[in-house]
């Protein structure tokens, strides 16, 4: 009798909950929903603030839809799957549903917001879905903040004045490039005697007490080049070569230096570092020998072989370098006449994308990856102003390519990644599949599109040639400096000599 009154009652309940639900609209009809209102408020440069009240009647559109869904898959006991009360559905699945919907809303409306607005952000919605709640009852409002590309109008792009230089490989550079290269060839040698000079390699302990850490980072061995700007471990520092160049084997060096703001570690970035280094060898970079077998290596037959291949690298590098100049000078007339600020997060938060850029850039212009680490030491321990300029130049040029309708298909990115990786002597799809690897594939791409967007602009510009200026031989400035000297103390002979005489007379 007890089980006939419990199937009664589930029965009349179902009944009575089927009488109440309204026809279910159709999946493919929407009602005619009132639409978020949203506020855009500037908060500083590259900053909006973004306000948004969804209406009640979205609120409950969409708690009814959740619960719907609840409804058709729940199994309550008593009744049968699809077939349970809503007060039940709630009590059972409230919290969970609530949270799903809220978090649902503010997505929805966030992107929605964004996208109707043609607001061109450069990071995600900063929403605080904890603190958000789902109201019981009228609207929901929240807010939030987002970084967003800056707002400028392009100057005139037509008839940019440039100036063009005649270059040509000399004899000169040809001897300082074989230099260089039997430098890169050599091998670090221990210095016996005498102390650190610039541009030696130490090996040292080192000690690095960070800034509101409190456990000292110990390094064991570490190679540290003696250059202007070098680092210690992770840690950039300007003018490193003062704090080192005299010191010998078995002395200890401490400093203290502050990170600049925007470096790319988060975990350094504007920290004061105390730094001891204890040193163990001191080395100097012992250059090649001019012989049969850096001949080899080289890939030639003989010096005259090696120069005639030396002559062709640095017309190609010379080539390159007018371009560069040219693309410069269009590059500071971008910058001239453009004005807009940054704040100093942007280019914190940016720092690791614009190194990504210059190192791409550097190896498009052919120089070795060797030749390119040092580059990015010296970049990373840059300024400030040098993070902006260049956050500056791809706005700029990101604008322009919007401007021309620039795009770069995979074709092209192909077709440069196999140019680079011939002068590199690798496969193009081994390099490719590196460079996506490492993340540069897509800041290659951007740099690809600005070169695209130069030589879009240099087809219009108005392009003056020049000889380059002309600066004084060395072994003539040296000749200079003797002959001087040789005069003054000629000078001074002749000075003594008429002294003698006028006080023997």
């Amino acid at each position: 009798m007890a089980e006939e009154e419990q199937q009664t009652e589930g029965q009349s309940a179902t009944t009575e909950e089927d009488q109440s639900i309204e026809p279910k609209e159709k999946e493919d009809e929407k009602p005619d929903l009132p639409d978020n209102i949203v506020t855009i408020e500037d908060a500083g440069p590259c900053k909006k603030k973004v306000i948004i009240e969804i209406p009640r009647e979205t609120i409950d559109y969409s708690t009814n839809n959740r619960y719907e869904e609840l409804r058709k898959d729940a199994l309550v006991p008593g009744f049968r799957k699809g077939r349970a009360p809503r007060r039940l559905i709630e009590k059972r699945f409230g919290k969970e549903a609530t949270e799903q919907v809220k978090l649902t809303l503010l997505a929805e409306a966030s992107e929605a917001a964004l996208k109707d607005n043609e607001i061109k952000t450069l990071g995600e919605p900063d929403v605080d879905y904890e603190n958000i709640e789902l109201p019981e009852e009228g609207p929901m409002k929240f807010d939030f903040e987002i970084e967003v590309r800056p707002e400028f109008k392009l100057p005139e792009l037509e008839g940019i004045p440039v100036t063009k230089t005649k270059l040509e490989v000399t004899d000169e550079q040809i001897d300082a490039e074989i230099k260089q290269i039997l430098k890169w060839a050599g091998i670090w040698t221990p210095r016996t005697e005498g102390a650190v000079e610039f541009d030696d390699q130490i090996v040292a302990d080192v000690l690095l007490k960070v800034e509101g850490v409190e456990e000292q980072e110990k390094l064991d061995n570490a190679e540290i080049f003696v250059r202007q700007n070098g680092f210690v471990g992770q840690i950039p520092v300007e003018k490193l070569d003062e704090f080192l160049v005299g010191a010998k084997a078995g002395q200890t060096k401490e400093f203290s230096i502050d990170v600049p703001k925007t470096y790319f570690r988060e975990e350094y970035r504007g920290k004061k570092v105390d730094i001891k280094i204890e040193i163990k060898d001191v080395k100097w970079l012992k250059p090649a020998d001019l012989d049969e077998s850096f001949f080899q290596r080289a890939g030639v037959e003989n010096e005259d072989e090696l120069r005639e291949k030396t002559h062709d690298k640095l017309q190609n590098q010379l080539e390159g370098q007018i371009r560069t100049e040219m693309s410069e000078q269009i590059y500071q007339y971008l910058h001239d006449k453009t004005d807009f600020e940054l704040p100093l997060d942007v280019v914190a938060q940016q720092a690791d994308t614009v190194l990504r850029r210059q190192y791409v850039n550097l190896l498009m212009k052919g120089i070795p990856r060797e030749q390119v680490a040092e580059h990015m030491e010296q970049l990373q321990a840059g300024s400030e102003e040098q993070a902006k300029q260049q956050l500056k130049t791809f706005f700029i040029m990101d604008k322009v390519a919007e401007k021309f309708g620039i795009e770069v298909s995979e074709e092209e990115i192909n077709g440069h990644i196999a140019q680079l990786a011939a002068q590199r002597n690798q496969r193009p799809e081994r390099m490719k599949e590196q460079m996506e690897h490492d993340g540069s594939l897509a800041q290659f791409s951007l740099e690809v599109r600005q070169d695209k967007c130069v030589k879009k602009l240099l087809e219009t510009e108005k392009i003056t040639e020049k000889k380059p200026d002309k600066k004084p031989d060395k072994k003539v400035k040296k000749a200079k400096k003797a002959a001087v000297k040789t005069k003054k103390k000629t000078a001074k002979k002749t000075t003594k000599k008429t002294e003698s005489e006028e006080k023997d007379s």
